[in-house]
């Protein structure tokens, strides 16, 4: 007789994993949180600040918006603070524009502080005050290069007649002061160097290069800060730029040894009264003559 046995029972199942909780958020979905309404409108009555933001305009936490009129009154202030400061910040990034032939400058201030190659401290105001009827100044590139040697040897030789109705000429680059002694003395002009590493009075005056370096040309301001001349331009041409404001001031820019143009006046009927009297001597003579053969 064949003895049935009962098989083992299977083991359990494991229990299930639990299920991680959900997230506020699903990923990629937008949150169902609901939007931030704008708050309603102050009612001044119910708001002493009228809705004003803490220390906005000056209102400090112990300030208090009792009226609408108030409340307005303040948020005008705060809008005029604003408006104020983004103007400031305008004017700060603003380039200023380069003077113009036949505008006007401010001296005072204008183009800050250079030196002399003597190392004197000045600036275009100190040099207009000294000046007689104004300043030129003429910039180079380099000293002791052949165009800028070209262009001082230029106003060297026409100094006199150019100087003639009271402007005083001043060399103007970004040269060391010794660079600049060494070129003045080497072609022995007559007038000085101004040095201006910074190119601060270069850039006022419109002739800096971008990004950097000296564009050459000449700049002519009378006393009353008229611009006379502002312009860019090779050796030459800013020699008769100066010329033709010395003609337009009545002086005589060929005329060489005549240092005013007033002398040049007084030389002029100086030279008349002299012929005068020559001829009034002259006509004494043969009278004196006419007389003394009359008596023999």
């Amino acid at each position: 007789m064949v003895e049935l046995r009962k098989r083992p029972a299977p083991p359990a199942a494991p229990p299930p994993k639990a299920k991680k909780a959900a997230t506020t958020k699903a990923k990629g979905k937008k949150s169902d949180a609901p939007k931030e309404e704008k708050p309603p409108a102050s009612n001044p009555a119910e708001d002493p600040k009228g809705g004003i933001p803490e220390g906005a305009g000056g209102v400090s936490s112990t300030a208090e918006i009792n009226t609408a009129d108030e409340a307005k009154e303040v948020a005008a202030k705060v809008e005029a603070l604003a408006v104020k400061g983004s103007s400031k910040k305008g004017a700060k990034g603003a380039k200023a524009e380069a003077p113009t032939t036949g505008g006007s400058i401010d001296l005072e201030g204008f183009g800050g502080e250079v030196e002399t190659n003597d190392g004197d401290k000045v600036t275009l105001a100190k040099l207009v005050a000294d000046s007689k009827a104004g300043v030129v100044l003429f910039t180079y590139p380099k000293a002791s290069t052949p165009g800028c040697t070209t262009q001082v040897c230029l106003f060297r030789d026409s100094y006199a007649p150019l100087s003639g109705t009271g402007l005083s000429i001043y060399g103007l680059s970004t040269d060391t002061s010794k660079s600049n002694t060494t070129f003045k003395t080497k072609q022995d002009l007559p007038y000085s160097l101004l040095c201006d590493p910074k190119a601060t009075l270069i850039q006022a005056i419109g002739l800096k290069k971008a990004p950097k370096g000296t564009t050459r040309g000449v700049f002519v301001v009378d006393k009353s800060g008229k611009v006379l001349v502002a312009e860019a331009g090779g050796p030459q041409a800013t020699v008769d730029a100066v010329k033709a404001v010395v003609r337009e001031m009545g002086g005589d820019p060929e005329d060489e040894g005549i240092e005013k143009a007033e002398d040049r006046a007084m030389a002029e009927e100086g030279d008349e009264a002299e012929g005068k009297l020559a001829a009034d001597t002259a006509a004494e003579v043969a009278d004196s003559a006419e007389k003394i053969d009359a008596a023999s």
